[in-house]
Formats: structure tokens, sequence, C-alpha cells
């Protein structure tokens, strides 16, 4: 475990190809796809909240803090993960790095928040990002609490797209294989579901030393 990182489920997307709502709490093997990246994700880290607009009884059975976007009009996960590092430096001082992961990817590497750190450090640079078969995910990365207020000055005037944002200032990328799956997989659409329960299947029968 990393003592030094808090993590935030980005839950605040609008779920269009999914028919709306949260996807999140869509269940997969009985499941929410939550609970299976819960499962995943608190072994790696002392503390987790979620990003989430609108009311947050809906996920109050998972007794964790929902922090909403501290701008307005939806501006993408960057607010985000704005909102998560501002909570970070008044709720968790002693923690200075938080780790973004998407909440329609529930079957991350059980050494995700271990081997992002471990990039940017042989990289020297501040931030890092996950990337399979040569694809980045820039939603799941690693970020400094000290960059929240350039991070909100590029919000402010108008920056939406992360990797933009993030080669400013210089991000390294993990790598992991997709083989037998991709670790990053997402469900989008409703049809993703399917291919999530037979991911689900896998993990469950053990065969997870491959994808680590």
């Amino acid at each position: 475990m990393r003592s030094d990182t808090l993590a935030v489920i980005l839950a605040g997307g609008l779920a269009r190809r999914m028919g709306g709502g949260d996807k999140p709490l869509r269940l997969v093997a009985g499941r929410p796809l939550l609970d299976h990246l819960l499962d995943r994700l608190r072994p790696q880290v002392p503390a987790v909240i979620l990003n989430a607009n609108g009311d947050p009884a809906r996920f109050a059975t998972y007794g964790l803090p929902v922090v909403a976007d501290t701008l307005p009009d939806h501006p993408g996960p960057l607010a985000g993960i704005l909102a998560a590092l501002d909570h970070a430096a008044a709720a968790h001082p002693g923690l200075p790095w938080v780790v973004s992961l998407t909440g329609d990817a529930p079957f991350i590497p059980l050494d995700l928040v271990a081997r992002l750190h471990a990039a940017r450090e042989a990289a020297g640079v501040p931030l890092s990002c996950a990337r399979s078969d040569g694809q980045t995910h820039p939603p799941i990365g690693l970020w400094p609490v000290a960059l929240r207020h350039d991070l909100r000055a590029a919000l402010l005037g108008g920056e939406r797209k992360i990797d933009r944002w993030t080669a400013r200032h210089g991000c390294a990328h993990a790598d992991w294989d997709t083989v037998p799956y991709d670790p990053f997989f997402n469900a989008n659409a409703p049809e993703d579901l399917a291919e999530a329960e037979g991911i689900a299947r896998h993990l469950q029968v053990g065969n997870v030393a491959t994808i680590e």
C-alpha cells in the first residue's frame, strides 16, 4: 500500500451511452461495477472518495465521502480531479498524492498505484497515467495535490483535455499488457456488460497472475 496517496473514483459522468444513470452501479456477476473496483483498489491506498454530482445518497451504502465538482456545467473529468485535489488538501493534508480512476473500469491491476508512482519517479516528472497496448488512459492517473491551483486556473481558462494539461508539467506512462484482457476495460455501453461478465468469471477462478 502507498500510504501517501488518496484515491478518487470518478463517478460524475452523464453515462449517455449507457442510457443514463450511474455506470458504477450497473451489475456485473451480481455485484455493482463499483464493488469490483473497490475490491481491487482498497488494498492499495489508505483512503477512497467518490467524485459524483447530484444526490450523494445513492452511494450511501458504501460509506465513502462523496465530493461534487466545484466548477459548474460538468466540465469533464479534470473537474472531478480538481475536486479530489482540493478535498485531499483540506481533509487529508498528510496525503500529497491523488490517484484517479473511472468508476466504469472495475478490473484495475492490483499494483496500479505502485506502478504509477514508479513510472513518474523513474521519469523524473510529477504526473503519470496508465497505458495498455499503446493506448493511454488519461483519467487513470497520479496527481500531486500541489498542482491543484494550476489545474483550477487551467479549467477556468477553458482547458478540458487531460493529456494537454498534463503535457505542460510532464507525464510518464505505466504500461500493462492486455492478455488475457485489458485491465483498463471500461463499460461504456450496455453491450460492454456482457464482456465484463466474462472478465469477472475469469478472475473468480483465480487466473489473476497473468494480468498483474
